[in-house]
């Protein structure tokens, strides 16, 4: 029997496209419809090839993620793969649903981003005149509450997981995918990003400054990795101090009503003042 011939389709996430080749059709749909705004047409970075099976409900099981010789092994009941970075190929053999899908991604891009001074946050995260604003926090913080106050002029990137890496200066956000409650997309679009808030719902609207300890040991736990590898972690460590040194990091302790934005703004335009006023030296 002459196996059917393989589809693909390309879902670039944060400047980085994948290859995804399947044989099933309805499952190539399936892709498209859910990466809708995130296809392209950039040569490959990467390619997973897919078998499916039978379509399933989503696993509650712990997902593992450990190395075998140069590979990475990525477990769960509905899902296992295995991806060679230093042939950029793999192959995924998972229930035939997009939700699964999802969970191999995020995980390939933690790896992909750690190896490269990035990395993936449970953070909400938007575009505000220009610059990347993220609001991270544990569930229930109001992360999905800050993008549905958001005004119209505002670019949603996600209200779940923010995709960062470095550039020249800093660190930019990229759009994702991936989302939360909102159950919307971001916009597959990038900014430098401007400011970490962690979330704290309050009486009042107000910023306080976190000490940089604080602030990394806050990120490390906001951070999104599963694989089960000292050296990657003590690396993605490093990642974190850096990105602390670098993006200013505060508290936002809020109440939940529109005019929290316009404190966001305020501390935008009064940090870069502040940064304009500060002698060469320093």
């Amino acid at each position: 029997m002459i196996a059917a011939p393989q589809k693909v389709a390309c879902v670039e996430i944060g400047g980085i496209p994948i290859a995804l080749s399947t044989d099933d059709e309805r499952f190539l749909d399936l892709v498209s419809q859910r990466y809708d705004g995130f296809l392209s047409s950039s040569h490959p970075q990467f390619e997973l090839e897919f078998d499916l099976t039978s379509t399933g409900p989503v696993s509650d099981d712990d997902v593992r993620v450990r190395r075998e010789g140069d590979a990475w092994l990525i477990k769960r009941g509905d899902f296992q793969a295995r991806w060679d970075p230093r042939t950029g190929r793999g192959s995924v053999r998972q229930n035939a649903n997009p939700y699964s899908l999802d969970s191999v991604l995020r995980i390939l891009h933690s790896l992909i981003l750690a190896q490269r001074g990035g990395f993936l946050l449970h953070a909400a995260s938007a575009i505000c005149d220009g610059r990347a604003y993220l609001f991270s926090g544990v569930s229930g913080a109001g992360k999905t509450t800050m993008t549905r106050l958001a005004p119209p002029d505002i670019t949603l990137l996600t209200d779940e997981i923010s995709y960062l890496r470095p550039n020249a200066e800093s660190y930019s956000a990229f759009g994702t995918p991936f989302a939360g409650e909102l159950a919307k997309a971001g916009e597959n679009c990038s900014a430098p990003v401007s400011a970490l808030f962690f979330l704290e719902q309050g009486p009042e609207n107000r910023i306080d400054e976190l000490p940089s300890s604080e602030a990394v040991r806050r990120l490390m736990r906001n951070i999104l990795f599963f694989a089960e590898d000292r050296a990657l972690v003590e690396k993605l460590f490093t990642t974190a101090c850096n990105f602390v040194s670098r993006v200013p990091i505060r508290r936002l302790t809020f109440y939940p009503d529109a005019r929290v934005w316009d404190e966001v703004r305020s501390f935008a335009r009064n940090f870069a003042g502040n940064l304009q006023e500060m002698p060469e030296h320093v």
